[in-house]
């Protein structure tokens, strides 16, 4: 059984603000609260947002034979229409959205090019939108890190010296869910209900409603919140690995996506440390009566153990 409540008011933390303490402190008592908060002040212009967004609309608008020739390999490129499922027992034909990928983005030097781009003919400005606005996510996110290592009693360029940044592992997926998922009698879910895995999720919306959250995800009957649009900013949530790192101190809070009725676009950045980054409780996090609830793992086994035990297959989790 579920429940809805009243719409969400969710902390706003500016990133260019010069009390870096007081913003820490607000990141904290998100972090534990709700998992959930927006950011403004982040970097990325608005006029960035609407070229991101008329783009993708451009991607997803082609004939479904075009969008496979881009089909996802390697975790990059196009995945269709309830090819997914976040929830197999309760999607188990998959969620009514489609998305496309864009991994780590290579140097020109790269012996291998891993993501794939539309042709420059069909879309010629696809590539440099996308890639100046995974950029700027990148700059944003690393940001954002710090303050969060603030917020935990760390020095702020922890996560640097953790080795978890030079070379993170940062997907980019936009996404497009359809007007009408299903009946009104049927609780069907553009994305079902889930938390993500990693480290934090930078999320840009293009002001259709659909995101809700369950800030108690153990408990029944489960309560949904709906989350506000807020103009010019990114909304951020903590994933399973910052939940894990911080001994369960920092909320890696239930969310999904509910249809409204009208046709709806997304770009989900996901900022996770390299693979061989090693994950262990913070001192800061733990204590003798709260002593460490999980041990050490390396990064990319603990994302790579998670998408076996929940989808087994190689799903990424997704907002």
């Amino acid at each position: 059984m579920t429940l809805t409540t009243e719409l969400l008011k969710l902390p706003i933390v500016d990133l260019s603000s010069p009390d870096r303490l007081s913003t820490a402190a607000t990141i904290l008592q998100a972090c534990t609260d709700h998992g959930f908060f927006y950011l403004v002040n982040h970097g990325v212009e608005e006029e960035l947002f609407q070229k991101v967004f008329n783009e993708s609309k451009k991607l997803f608008s082609f004939p479904l034979e075009e969008k496979m020739k881009l089909g996802r390999k390697d975790h990059r490129g196009y995945t269709p229409l309830f090819a997914e499922s976040l929830d197999p027992d309760l999607a188990p034909k998959g969620d009514p959205k489609e998305s496309y990928y864009i991994g780590p983005l290579e140097e020109d030097s790269a012996p291998v090019k891993l993501n794939q781009w539309p042709s420059q003919e069909t879309l010629p400005s696809w590539r440099p939108t996308m890639e100046t606005f995974y950029r700027k996510l990148a700059c944003a996110g690393n940001k954002l890190l710090r303050l969060i290592a603030l917020a935990l009693k760390l020095e702020e360029t922890f996560f640097e010296r953790m080795g978890g940044l030079d070379k993170p592992t940062a997907y980019l997926r936009l996404l497009r869910y359809p007007g009408e998922l299903g009946s009104a009698d049927e609780d069907v879910c553009g994305a079902s209900a889930h938390s993500d895995y990693g480290m934090i999720t930078l999320l840009a919306t293009d002001g259709v409603q659909g995101l809700q959250i369950c800030r108690e995800k153990f408990k029944q009957p489960q309560v949904w919140e709906d989350v506000l649009h807020l103009d010019g900013a990114l909304i951020i949530n903590i994933g399973d690995m910052m939940e894990r790192w911080t001994n369960c101190m920092f909320r890696s809070t239930l969310h999904r996506v509910m249809p409204v009725g009208q046709e709806r676009f997304s770009a989900a950045f996901f900022l996770d440390p390299k693979h061989d980054c090693l994950v262990e409780c913070l001192e800061s996090c733990c204590s003798e009566s709260s002593p460490a609830r999980f041990p050490p793992i390396l990064s990319g086994d603990y994302l790579k153990e998670r998408f076996r035990l929940t989808y087994k297959s190689n799903l990424e989790s997704i907002v």
